[in-house]
């Protein structure tokens, strides 16, 4: 017998303006909660002293999770030169000092070197996992490891202020799995004055955008209110960047089995398209030439 799930069956996002002191597992544990959701998830986390954009996906909302953590991701931060930290941001310890300071012809002389495709190795204290252990876990055990580079693209890396000597604020857009405070310690690296974050943000990840972000005030004073649903944003809002299918009568009976189903409208063929019918999101799958061959189906 299916186990039944307790809560709300309420599919959508919540596009929450993270503050910084609290963990993106909290906030999504927080927004489950007051919209007494069955199920929640979210498309990428964010540091506990980050703040910024975190969009938290509800009910059938998760299956599009895949899509907005490919999404480009826009950052502001502030590095803070002359120290290299045990976590590569303002909250670890001071591991080592240098008196060297980089002018501003240094810092966007050494940029180019953070465009386009790059290799990146993660900071000790991430997610990243080693040996089926999270990397932040055995770095809080005092393990030292020796983590493999990975790639990452940087659409847009820019000098937005240079408030002082000892500070440079930038900007980052860049695409799935990229760690700023990566990007700090390495150009602390490569100035050779070291470097961590002081401060970080996420503008926006994808179609989401922290200006229209509710906060965890707005969601603590309407948890578990008939308002509540004041403040979702609907399942389609993560696939507006993805081609967009109109489903015939007979696929749409098709594809809501799982099989591929007859579409109209055009897209390259095996691109990541999401179909409509009857007004509402139904799949996302592959085009394969007047047909779509769903990967998640949205059962609403």
């Amino acid at each position: 017998m299916a186990k039944t799930r307790k809560g709300r069956p309420v599919h959508g996002w919540v596009i929450v303006d993270k503050p910084a002191g609290i963990g993106s597992t909290d906030v999504v544990n927080k927004v489950k909660w007051a919209f007494q959701a069955q199920k929640a998830g979210h498309a990428g986390t964010l540091d506990p002293d980050a703040t910024g954009v975190l969009a938290v996906a509800l009910g059938e909302a998760t299956k599009c999770v895949p899509v907005v953590a490919d999404a480009l991701k826009c950052y502001r931060f502030r590095v803070t030169f002359g120290a290299a930290t045990s976590t590569d941001d303002a909250s670890g310890t001071v591991t080592e000092t240098s008196a060297l300071r980089p002018d501003d012809v240094q810092i966007e002389t050494a940029l180019p070197a953070f465009r386009g495709q790059i290799s990146q190795v993660p900071p000790q204290v991430s997610a990243v996992k080693v040996d089926g252990e999270r990397a932040y876990d055995l770095a809080r055990e005092g393990v030292e490891m020796d983590l493999a580079a990975r790639p990452l693209w940087v659409e847009r890396l820019v000098v937005l202020d240079r408030p002082d000597a000892d500070h440079v604020d930038l900007e980052m857009v860049c695409g799935k799995g990229g760690y700023v405070r990566a990007i700090a310690r390495d150009l602390g690296r490569t100035l050779g004055c070291l470097g961590h974050v002081q401060w970080l943000r996420r503008e926006w990840s994808g179609p989401f955008d922290a200006a229209k972000g509710v906060t965890m005030d707005q969601i603590e004073a309407l948890a578990r209110s008939e308002e509540i649903d004041s403040l979702l944003s609907p399942l389609e809002l993560a696939l507006t960047d993805l081609p967009q299918m109109q489903a015939t009568a007979e696929g749409a009976v098709r594809l809501r089995n799982g099989n591929p189903g007859q579409v109209l409208g055009t897209a390259p063929y095996g691109e990541e398209v999401w179909v409509v019918h009857q007004g509402r999101a139904m799949a996302l799958g592959r085009y394969m030439g007047g047909e779509v061959h769903p990967s998640r189906v949205f059962n609403r």
